[in-house]
């Protein structure tokens, strides 16, 4: 009988990390310098391994390779999502990511879209957000000439907001905010400026100008459209994003709420709370920073708690 798959995270270690990860979340940490959380992943750079039932011990990667029927025979060479959650201690570089195109051709792999969760920031923390240069020929001036200030637009940010984050659109995450982020399965990042940072052994680091130039989207498109909330017996459900790439949502769970499935498979993050998983195999709990896949033969489950849920299923073209 299918059970769900619960997944051990991996954790990563970034110059601009810090200690929520275990104040917030309780992972134990090797460094007060951690910045991700890979909590779903099939990527070869951090893949998470499953930690129950018949495939214990397993990765996703070997899974998605190995027994495909478990997420209803779908296609494509790579398991396409990756589930983080970032604990920006201080900004994150400058970046922009490419498309699928660009990406396989340059990198040999996916490009990056993805959105953004707030689950929590500093007052007065902002993200950046795009940029205000209206063609090609001013982007590469701009950024050239190194006027940060003119090009790059900054929003303030507070817990709840939720970002759509295209291929092509330079962002970054600033400082004193904790994210979830729903991301196709790439590790591509072109670097755009990195506010003149050092690492530990007292070099900048690597940037990718003429890569992030070729990749932006201008003029800068804002993507981000308004959610829809559904409410159902003891659960509020937010739809936050139903792209080719994802569909994301937020379930508010508040006593026991029914489920059925409307994807091959579902991605699931509990960011507060605790409660019970009940599917036909058994009752399952779950509790704050718990992540874990509901696979192809589960069509139907329920969830009993007071609980807060960042879903995600593959979107239209997967």
């Amino acid at each position: 009988m299918t059970e769900p798959l619960f997944l051990e995270a991996v954790l990563q270690e970034r110059i601009w990390g810090g200690t929520k990860l275990h104040d917030v979340f309780g992972y134990d940490l090797s460094s007060d310098k951690v910045g991700e959380c890979w909590a779903i992943s099939a990527h070869p750079n951090g893949p998470s391994t499953i930690q129950n039932g018949q495939y214990k011990g397993m990765t996703l990667e070997q899974l998605w390779e190995k027994q495909r029927a478990v997420f209803g025979n779908a296609k494509g060479e790579v398991f396409p999502l990756l589930t983080k959650i970032l604990d920006a201690n201080d900004d994150l570089s400058v970046q922009v990511h490419p498309d699928d195109a660009y990406g396989l051709e340059h990198e040999g792999e996916l490009g990056k879209t993805e959105c953004w969760y707030i689950i929590d920031a500093d007052e007065g923390a902002e993200i950046i957000y795009g940029h205000h240069a209206k063609t090609k020929k001013e982007l590469e001036k701009m950024i050239r000439e190194g006027k940060w200030d003119e090009l790059l637009q900054r929003i303030k940010v507070k817990k709840g907001d939720f970002f759509f984050v295209p291929s092509g659109t330079i962002h970054a995450i600033g400082a004193g905010i904790l994210i979830l982020e729903t991301q196709q399965s790439s590790d591509t990042t072109y670097r755009l400026y990195d506010y003149d940072r050092k690492d530990d052994a007292g070099k900048l680091r690597e940037l990718h100008i003429q890569q992030s130039i070729d990749v932006t989207t201008v003029p800068h498109v804002d993507a981000t459209k308004e959610s829809k909330i559904e409410k159902l017996e003891n659960v509020d459900i937010t739809t936050y994003a139903k792209t080719d790439f994802f569909n994301v949502y937020q379930w508010e769970i508040k006593g026991k709420a029914a489920f059925e499935a409307s994807a091959p498979y579902t991605l699931v993050s509990v960011l507060e709370g605790e409660g019970m998983l009940s599917v036909e195999s058994g009752d399952y709990s779950l509790n704050k920073g718990t992540s874990f896949i509901l696979p192809n033969d589960i069509e139907n489950w329920s969830i009993d708690g007071r609980l807060q849920v960042i879903a995600s299923t593959p979107g239209i073209k997967l």
